[in-house]
């Protein structure tokens, strides 16, 4: 690694360590490491016509109240765009006054409490999407093997971060076969060459955009992502602050298993940061680290 290559910004209370806790309990094999104060992955990016790799690694400075980025060396011209993501996917641009604000009661105890993003969409909503009624453990496994049989190679010297995720791109020319070939079961194979060729021509972006509902609408259209899904990926790939998986089992179990209808009328308090809402249950569920998908 060089020198720090820029710092991402944040407004305090922010939990960097809740974060780490989250994301590394999804870390993808060959692709990320997280640690218990830092956070490393691979990248490969297009940037002004050009074809960036590397690694990054991010580590919280909480006195000066930004994260720090290293870059291997060869990632310069992508720094505004790395940045960006990392803003994303750490949370770092979100104002916490008004949602602490609309949360009352239900942030007090963990104030800094984040809602992590994604670093890339489409590498996200692959990993939901095998996630379905399996472990985080077992759902972890398969997205390393995607990413060492389609990604491509990556040599940093320490073994650990060994290649990058393929894009939409590379699995969009995929038949769901070569998925399932892996472990995956056939339809979440299916579910993920077509979400990629759905990204490949443009129906869904996977990324904040102005209309999140109809983004949503346009995952659901997709065989097999059910609203679950669907709306996990709003709350981290859309950046949607009021999306709310009223069907996650989480959800459920820390406010006392009600009714579908109960839970929706409970969570009208919450809104428009209904997403926030749901990470301070699953903390009061999960210990900090959130719930699996439940998605048939």
């Amino acid at each position: 690694m060089t020198a720090p290559a820029f710092h991402v910004p944040y407004r305090h209370p922010y939990d960097f360590p809740a974060l780490l806790a989250f994301l590394g309990r999804r870390a993808i094999d060959g692709v990320e490491q997280v640690s218990a104060n830092r956070y490393r992955r691979s990248v490969r990016l297009h940037t002004d016509g050009l074809e960036v790799s590397g690694c990054i690694d991010v580590t919280d400075d909480p006195e000066a109240g930004h994260l720090v980025v290293v870059t291997t060396p060869g990632l310069e011209p992508a720094a505004g765009e790395l940045r960006g993501r990392l803003s994303r996917l750490f949370d770092a641009d979100t104002d916490p006054a008004p949602i602490l604000a609309c949360l009352g009661p239900l942030a007090t105890n963990r104030p800094g409490l984040r809602l992590p993003g994604a670093f890339d969409g489409f590498e996200m909503a692959v990993r939901a999407i095998l996630g379905q009624q399996i472990t985080v453990r077992a759902a972890t496994t398969l997205a390393g093997r995607l990413a060492q049989t389609f990604g491509d190679p990556l040599s940093t010297g320490d073994g650990v971060l060994r290649c990058t995720f393929p894009d939409a791109r590379r699995m969009s020319d995929l038949e769901p076969s070569a998925i399932a070939e892996q472990g995956v079961i056939r339809a979440r194979a299916t579910a993920i060459v077509e979400l990629a060729r759905a990204l490949k021509e443009g129906r869904i972006l996977l990324e904040p955009v102005p209309d999140p509902e109809r983004e949503v609408a346009e995952l659901l259209r997709i065989p097999g992502i059910g609203p679950w899904t669907a709306h996990y990926l709003a709350m981290r790939a859309l950046r949607w602050h009021d999306a709310f998986p009223d069907g996650d089992y989480g959800v459920r179990k820390a406010l006392g298993t009600v009714s579908r209808r109960e839970l929706l009328e409970q969570a009208e308090r919450w809104r428009p940061f209904r997403a926030r809402a749901v990470m301070h249950l699953w903390h009061c569920h999960g210990g900090g680290v959130g719930g699996d998908t439940e998605d048939g």
